[in-house]
């Protein structure tokens, strides 16, 4: 093929080279590609309500008034079964209220719409156990003689794990020192939680802390991994405070409720 090339006028061989490539970008343009669409999602106050029920029930141990709230923080994303082609992402790429993100980072791979559904309950699931036993660890709460229930309804997924921990700290111990862990703020963030207390990545902080922002939130708890995503598409007048650990997150709203400096991305 080069040797026949070769023998071709200059044009004629560009314009024979440049067919498969365009046949290429034809073919990227209109065949369905591995993306998926993410915009800012609700955010919800575990120290509330939701459909009218308290999200954090506690039982066996005195439970105290709270001032301000925990605003646990989500994206809402097109669904794991849609289709986007090469377009209709260029036109969603630029834009900073919305995220063109690898379906696998918002859905786990294989499976039905309905089973993908199933497994981000379960995985909610899994984060409210482990939120109570990081929380009650971390009070040094008996579990058999303190119950806490969590109801929020309607939101898959881990990533509200640190923010259900922490508004079962202020339920049952406030700042440690008889205020309000979140000192009367809105305080948001993302972050999952393991029972000894770790806190884990979770993706989508930037549009998290646009969803934040929009709900009266001024301090954002972040993964420390994720400072740069965070960073990215910050909101004017949102601060953020990466946290490894809820032992970091507590002391560092503590610190915030003192007038103290905190750690910073």
């Amino acid at each position: 093929m080069l040797s026949r090339l070769t023998r071709l006028p200059r044009p004629t061989a560009l314009a024979v080279c440049a067919a498969p490539v365009l046949a290429l970008f034809a073919v990227a343009a209109l065949a369905p590609l591995p993306f998926v669409v993410a915009v800012p999602g609700p955010t919800a106050d575990v120290l509330g309500s939701d459909q009218g029920k308290p999200v954090i029930t506690v039982t066996g141990a005195p439970v105290r008034e709270t001032r301000g709230q925990l605003r646990m923080t989500t994206i809402r994303a097109t669904g794991p079964s849609s289709t986007m082609r090469l377009h209709q992402l260029v036109d969603h790429w630029f834009r900073g209220d919305e995220a063109v993100m690898p379906r696998e980072a918002v859905y786990p791979s294989g499976g039905s719409d309905q089973q993908i559904e199933q497994h981000n309950l379960e995985e909610m699931t899994a984060s409210q156990s482990s939120a109570k036993d990081a929380a009650l660890g971390y009070l040094h709460k008996d579990p058999k003689s303190v119950k806490v229930d969590l109801n929020l309804a309607d939101v898959g997924g881990p990533s509200a794990g640190l923010l259900f921990t922490l508004g079962i700290v202020d339920k049952i111990d406030g700042d440690g020192s008889g205020g309000d862990l979140t000192g009367g703020r809105t305080i948001a963030g993302t972050g999952t939680i393991s029972a000894d207390g770790t806190v884990g990545a979770v993706g989508g902080v930037g549009l998290k802390t646009q969803a934040a922002r929009r709900d009266g939130a001024s301090v954002f708890l972040v993964p420390k991994a994720e400072c740069a995503d965070a960073k990215s598409e910050l909101p004017v007048g949102l601060q953020l405070v990466p946290v490894t650990s809820l032992s970091d997150a507590v002391n560092a709203l503590r610190a915030l409720n003192r007038g103290q400096g905190v750690p910073s991305c």
